[in-house]
């Protein structure tokens, strides 16, 4: 039955104002984000997602080859937006997890993520021009000392993993032919072999202090992680006379 003239103008009011946003669904039934190519509004400011910690202090010598100066420390301020010396140019603080989403929807122009990061997230929608080799660790296999890792890893066999890095353990093992059983957890990892919630764990590791302190050992590398450049391709397109000097500039300091 045809709906009435005042149900259909509501229908088109309804429509119009309404975004309609696509998923693509993978091959497992789960749904991937959606992509964004909108970028920053503004074309005559960029944005930069960061994340406190070790990332934002070793990214600082870059930004000053930028010529761009943090007007405050998020460490010891509560702002989440942090203005820069230069008008055209803000920092967001963000967890470093969240990164690549704010960039790929265009929250932020560009961002620093470690590799750890941006392999889970997938990368879709980004352009990853620059490894900063900034924030360096490994991703490591590590297992409680006494356990006979070798013969659970061999092809065939069957090991429990507790990480936070799902995609990149299952990538792992799957080449190596071991059938794994994931555990996420989300931090405390050291934590899992010694209460027997697993066998090994996934995570990264820096020096193996905490490894060390906890009857840990790292058994198997399974790639170096370094820090990236990240940039939505929207923006690179739009506002390139703002972001090529900051890519330009942070290619020359890299060590």
């Amino acid at each position: 039955m045809a709906s009435s003239p005042k149900k259909q103008k509501a229908e088109r009011a309804a429509s119009g104002s309404a975004k309609v946003v696509e998923t693509n669904t993978c091959a497992d039934g789960l749904q991937s984000p959606p992509y964004s190519f909108e970028g920053n509004a503004s074309v005559s400011s960029i944005t930069l997602a960061l994340s406190k910690g070790r990332i934002f202090e070793e990214t600082l010598p870059l930004l000053a080859a930028a010529g761009i100066t943090p007007t405050d420390n998020p460490e010891t301020s509560r702002k989440l937006i942090i203005g820069t010396n230069r008008p055209d140019v803000q920092l967001v603080i963000v967890r470093a997890t969240d990164t690549p989403t704010y960039v790929q929807y265009g929250a932020a122009d560009l961002g620093i993520a470690g590799k750890d990061v941006l392999l889970e997230h997938g990368g879709a929608g980004l352009y990853q021009p620059l490894d900063l080799k900034i924030a360096r660790c490994r991703m490591c296999v590590a297992i409680r000392k006494g356990f006979d890792y070798e013969r659970a890893s061999r092809p065939g066999g069957r090991i429990r993993v507790a990480t936070k890095y799902i995609n990149t353990a299952k990538a792992h093992f799957a080449a190596k032919g071991v059938h794994v059983d994931l555990i996420k957890l989300y931090g405390s990892m050291e934590l899992a072999p010694l209460v027997g919630l697993a066998d090994a764990i996934v995570d990264l590791v820096s020096t193996g202090g905490t490894l060390r302190a906890n009857n840990l050992e790292a058994v198997e590398d399974i790639m170096p992680i370094s820090s990236r450049l990240i940039v939505n391709q929207a923006s690179l397109k739009l506002k390139p006379e703002l972001i090529q000097p900051v890519l330009d500039a942070f290619a020359g300091a890299v060590k």
